[in-house]
This record gives C-alpha cells, sequence and structure tokens, in this order.
C-alpha cells in the first residue's frame, strides 16, 4: 500500500493508474495470504486456491467473526474485500479511469485490509469483546517478557475497569528500532528549506 500511495502522488496517466489497481490487487492478496497462515483452512473440503479472495475472505471473516451475533459485521467486512477486489480489478483493465478512480480503489483497498487485520488480530489473540468479569469493554493490551524466554514478547488484554487478565500470547515486538537505525548518524545535520514531498495531480502544470 506504500507503493501505491507513492505511485498515486506520481500519476497523470491511464497506465499509472492500471499499475495502481496491480499494486493494490497484490495487497489485497498480501493481506489473504499472511491471513491464511494463522487462519487456516479446516474445512473437509479442498481449501481454494491462494488467489481466491473471495473464498478466503468469507473463511477468514467467518472464523474471526463466528456466531448470530457478529452476521452484520462478518456482511460489512465481506463486502469490503468483495467491493475492493473487484474495483481495483477494474481500474486494472480501465482504459477511461482517472486519478481520482486510482484514489478510489487505493482508499478503499487500504480501509479493507486496516479493519479486516484489526479483526484477525483480535481473533488470534484472544481479545474478547467484553471483559468475562465485570461485562466492561475497557480492554487494553499489555506487554511483558518472561524470565525463561527473554527473548519472545508476549501480550495479553487486561480490564482497565476490574484488572481481568486474559491468555498471554507471543507476539512479534512491532516497536523494537533496527539495529542499522540505533547508532548515530555520520556528518552535520542539515535543516531543509524547501519541501521534500508534494502531491502531484494531473491537473498540475509542468
Amino acid at each position: 500500500m506504500e507503493e501505491a500511495q507513492e505511485a498515486l502522488q506520481h500519476s497523470g496517466e491511464v497506465a499509472d493508474y492500471q499499475a495502481i489497481g496491480v499494486r493494490c490487487r497484490e495487497a489485497l492478496l498480501a493481506f489473504a495470504a499472511a491471513a491464511q497462515t494463522i487462519v487456516p483452512w479446516t474445512s473437509t473440503s479442498e481449501a481454494p486456491k491462494k488467489a481466491d479472495l473471495k473464498a478466503w475472505a468469507d473463511h477468514i471473516c467467518n472464523t474471526s467473526l463466528p456466531g448470530a451475533e457478529h452476521e452484520h459485521r462478518r456482511h460489512l467486512y465481506k463486502t469490503l474485500l468483495d467491493s475492493a477486489w473487484k474495483f481495483v480489478n477494474w481500474l486494472t483493465h480501465a482504459k477511461s479511469s482517472h486519478w481520482h478512480d486510482a484514489e478510489a480503489g487505493m482508499v478503499a483497498a487500504e480501509n479493507a485490509i486496516a479493519l479486516c487485520t484489526s479483526v484477525v488480530i483480535q481473533h488470534v489473540r484472544g481479545v474478547p469483546e467484553r471483559c468475562p468479569t465485570c461485562g466492561s469493554q475497557r480492554l487494553s493490551p499489555e506487554r511483558g517478557y518472561r524470565k525463561d524466554i527473554p527473548d519472545v514478547e508476549w501480550e495479553r488484554p487486561v480490564c482497565d475497569k476490574c484488572g481481568w487478565m486474559g491468555t498471554a500470547v507471543s507476539v512479534k515486538n512491532a516497536g523494537s528500532v533496527p539495529e542499522r537505525l540505533t547508532s548515530p548518524p555520520e556528518g552535520d545535520c542539515v535543516m531543509p528549506t524547501v519541501l521534500l514531498r508534494r502531491l502531484e495531480r494531473p491537473s498540475d502544470e509542468t
């Protein structure tokens, strides 16, 4: 999605918009592929092809949001993924698309991926909708390390109201800084006096 955002800033022709459609389509497939590894196919029937986004979206949403109480949520997330998929596929081949179509495709794909990723993460980490002890929805993530496994970071939901704590699961430390960025930069620092990035549209004068 970052590549699509960068490309959008410099797009101005139909071919550029088609390329953005391709990037968005690849991002949606990347989401499905990542979700497949943690929400594997469990049915006795043959698993759909990895590129069958609609089938995997149904499976991912059905697994992450089970039960009658999630009917409307499932419908929303399935519709978001399916609509974004259909639109960016159209954008990939459209001959009459314009800049706003590319923007719409990028925003639709990004929104669908972000919302559905959040649902999958909550499912995998066992985060309940309400505290099972007091019923409060004020749940916050708590991270920490175990003395016997110091290299693995763990996270569990904690109720801000009564202090209930869920089961901890191992998570990737997304907040760590890569080693190559921890050393101080070499040379003198400079203060830029011009814009480093500007959103360009087809209507802008060259």
